[in-house]
């Protein structure tokens, strides 16, 4: 097998590419191909541990590190990912299949973070009273936790890592990247960048691994915080092993994003959101609309009579054709569990429009495509509606009221993200304040946030206090100290031994 792989992967520990050791290894597919191109060496524990030691060993100094210079490797990081762009843009495509636009418009919502992270100086300002009871100050301060770590999915494997890591390093932790063993490559070329950038060796190191490596950075002492984006069955196991070893935990997990329909909508913006948000790439991401709700027939009938059309001449293709407009799924066990749903859709009940199983692409026959897919009059009770299919599958709800679509919304088990579509101001304003979900679009149907604000969902989408990035990225890698100073001034009263209200204590 080695002979036939295209190029070798290693982990990146202390500032340089180490080989693996553990003679475990998990294949990387080119899904346009779906060919085996190469083997993620997955760390053992002592590997995990030997990038732990490092980051450890590497935090009193950086920690130490001034904002302004941390800052200024940010700045640097920043030039280099820019200029860089058309390479990290190819490896993620090579890796994951979606569309090299697509690949470069994940990679600048990361670079967005990285620039948010340029203002650090700014970002970690504390607040200062001043005497606060006679000659007494009190201040606070926000300090860095130690070694944090990172456990990012195969969707985004350039956007998601970088949601996190720039923001841990510039409030001066050191960091240990857990990537996708789908798919690597972008998380190592990322960390040469860093060190190219000027970040000392040991600050941010990547280990490839599975479950073993991940309950290495859940258990081991040295980790103080972990980051996750992925399934909610794997954040929940995560959170609740992380947070019985004492370590802070943000754990973004699973979703099934609604976008309401009003019979006031405008269609045409409707069809536009809905090819994008349902069917770019692939639909594999977790603030991909999923599911229409259509409140009465009307609006149904006159979305599908323009989205059908759209569909069915939608381009799929591989990354390396600039026409293509969706890619495949990232591994043929993907694209089997995807068209077992489309299955089960049929076996159900629901009203298959488009039926996206048997596409082929000319040339890549052997490729992870899947067909985008249109179900109709799917109702809750369905397979398709209550579990993250994670592909290009699009069910239509149609309900009666404003009201049930709000009520079968706030009832599902996920609360990352929905969207209303409406012309109404006080239909959208009520959705807003009453849906029972983290991030709200109105007439937008994919509210990621700017990363000068925070992203995260509610209920079973979101295991821990934190958002990631913006203002809750600060939080989360930080601690609050507070310090209460009095000099001596010649004013004393003695001992004191009560509070006093509005007083010294």
């Amino acid at each position: 097998m080695a002979s036939q792989l295209e190029y070798d992967l290693k982990h990146y520990i202390n500032g340089q590419q180490v080989a693996g050791i553990s003679g475990r290894y998990s294949s990387v597919y080119n899904p346009a191909i779906g060919k085996v191109i190469s083997q993620t060496p997955l760390a053992s524990g002592d590997e995990v541990r030997s990038a732990i030691a490092a980051a450890h060993a590497a935090f009193p100094a950086w920690s130490e590190t001034p904002p302004g210079k941390r800052a200024q490797v940010m700045f640097n990081f920043r030039s280099l990912i820019i200029e860089h762009m058309d390479e990290i843009a190819t490896l993620v495509s090579r890796e994951h299949g979606k569309t090299i636009d697509d690949a470069k418009g994940s990679i600048t919502r990361g670079l967005e973070v990285v620039e948010f992270a340029c203002g650090i100086s700014q970002l970690l300002k504390g607040e200062y009273s001043e005497n606060v009871a006679g000659g007494v100050d009190t201040w606070n301060m926000r300090q860095p936790l130690g070694v944090c770590a990172g456990i990012t999915p195969f969707n985004f494997p350039a956007m998601v890592p970088m949601w996190m890591f720039p923001m841990a390093i510039a409030c001066g932790n050191t960091f240990v990247l857990k990537p996708s063993e789908k798919n690597p490559s972008c998380s190592l070329r990322l960390a040469e960048l860093l060190t190219e950038a000027g970040l000392p060796n040991g600050v941010f190191n990547v280990v490839n691994g599975d479950k073993e490596a991940v309950d290495t950075l859940l258990t081991d002492d040295r980790v103080q915080a972990i980051s996750f984006v992925g399934s909610t069955p794997i954040g929940e196991y995560i959170y609740q092993t992380g947070c019985a070893n004492n370590k802070r935990v943000q754990a973004l997990c699973g979703a099934k994003n609604h976008m309401v329909i009003m019979e006031d909508a405008d269609i045409d913006q409707v069809v536009d959101a809905v090819m994008g948000a349902a069917y770019g790439s692939a639909g594999e991401r977790c603030m991909a609309i999923s599911v229409v709700v259509s409140v009465g027939d009307s609006a149904a009938d006159a979305m599908l009579e323009k989205l059908v059309p759209r569909v069915s001449s939608l381009k799929v293709g591989p990354y390396t054709d600039s026409e293509a407009e969706m890619g495949p799924v990232i591994t043929p066990e993907s694209q089997s569990r995807i068209k077992g749903y489309i299955d089960a859709g049929v076996a159900e009940g629901a009203s298959l429009l488009i039926d996206g199983r048997d596409l082929t692409v000319k040339g890549h026959e052997n490729g992870c495509f899947v067909g985008a897919t249109i179900f109709d009059q799917v109702t809750p009770d369905m397979s398709i509606y209550t579990d993250e299919i994670f592909g290009p599958v699009l069910c239509v709800v149609r309900v009666e009221t404003y009201e049930e679509a709000v009520k079968i919304i706030n009832e599902h088990e996920y609360g990352n993200g929905t969207a209303i579509f409406t012309r109404d101001g006080d239909a959208a304003r009520n959705f807003a304040h009453r849906i029972q979900i983290g991030m709200v679009g109105v007439n937008v149907p994919i509210p990621v946030p700017m990363a000068f604000h925070s992203f995260g969902g509610w209920k079973r989408s979101l295991f821990g206090d934190h958002h990631i990035h913006g203002p809750e990225g600060v939080r989360f890698y930080t601690r609050m100290k507070t310090v209460t100073t009095r000099w001596p001034s010649g004013m004393r009263s003695g001992a004191v031994f009560n509070f006093k209200a509005g007083g010294e204590h």
